[in-house]
């Protein structure tokens, strides 16, 4: 293709991420750093300026075959659903992408039976992820264009996430946390608030106290691994039940209290906000109404 006026000074990855938007900016930098793109025959940087008029040749390096996942008829509680989205209401115990020692049985391939079509979508359209044992809202995208502007959207904080997270301990106030989070320098599995990790922005808002724990609604202004985990367990207030990141005895729940509630996004077709609500799952349910009956004075 030839490069436009209207992208004269911007970089190349810049001007490829406006010229091709069904691919993210980021796979883009991929195909350049692999020298899969040439600028008038010649392979070139990804912060390479333009002047305008330059011809470009792109070619795609193949992405991980989702044609590979095989569908699977498994039950799925969708939320909401037209002909570029699906909102899905995550049960706890679902694991969403396949991986090491989970190669079936995942959202993905619910998602392949539900909509063979996402089989031509990188990563069976799945946008964002939740833990295996968090439960709530998550996004599918039914197209690669969609896909690629709801995770541009995440990159631009718009997307609005909030949960519902019982931690432990008596919190006080509401607050932020900001803090970097990377690997963990011995637990190699786990997260961990280090200083050579990524930014990480976590607000919280105190809804309940119930004595030895507090119920919260976290809202994430980016998007880590484990990242409600891992900040609320470096303020010493882990997830009830987090197996990786909680305390020892205290409140027994068979999952990290954590419940995806609420998700907001612009729609990539209409351009229209929109909101979704989940309602608590029933054991995170029976919990909190067990621990407010704790709480309450005998008569």
């Amino acid at each position: 293709m030839t490069i436009p006026a209207d992208c004269a000074g911007l970089r190349l990855d810049q001007a490829l991420a406006r010229l091709l938007p069904a691919h993210s900016r980021s796979r883009i930098r991929t195909w350049i750093d692999a020298g899969n793109v040439t600028l008038s025959g010649s392979i070139v940087e990804a912060k390479q300026r333009l002047a305008g008029g330059e011809r470009v040749l792109v070619v795609p390096l193949p992405e991980a075959p989702t044609a590979a996942l095989k569908p699977q008829q498994i039950s799925l509680s969708i939320v909401y659903e037209d002909e570029t989205l699906i909102v899905i209401d995550k049960p706890p115990g679902l694991v969403v992408h396949p991986g090491s020692g989970n190669w079936s049985g995942t959202l993905a391939n619910a998602l392949l039976h539900h909509s063979p079509a996402l089989a031509g979508v990188a990563r069976a359209g799945i946008v964002h992820r939740l833990d295996k044992d968090t439960s709530g809202l998550l996004v599918v995208a039914k197209a690669e264009i969609a896909r690629t502007d709801l995770a541009r959207q995440l990159q631009a904080r718009t997307v609005h996430r909030e949960y519902l997270a019982l931690a432990s301990g008596d919190i006080a106030r509401s607050g932020t946390i900001d803090a970097p989070i990377g690997r963990h320098p011995v637990k190699r599995t786990s997260m961990a608030v280090v200083g050579s990790g990524k930014p990480a922005v976590t607000r919280y808002e105190v809804r309940e106290r119930l004595g030895d724990c507090t119920l919260l609604a976290c809202r994430l202004e980016t998007g880590r691994t484990h990242q409600i985990r891992v900040h609320l367990a470096s303020i010493r207030h882990p997830l009830v039940g987090d197996p990786a990141y909680g305390r020892r005895g205290g409140i027994a729940f068979p999952r990290q209290a954590l419940h995806a509630w609420r998700l907001g996004l612009v729609h990539p077709a209409t351009r229209k906000p929109m909101h979704w609500e989940s309602p608590l799952p029933s054991d995170f349910a029976a919990l909190l109404a067990s621990l407010r009956l704790r709480k309450a004075p005998h008569a």
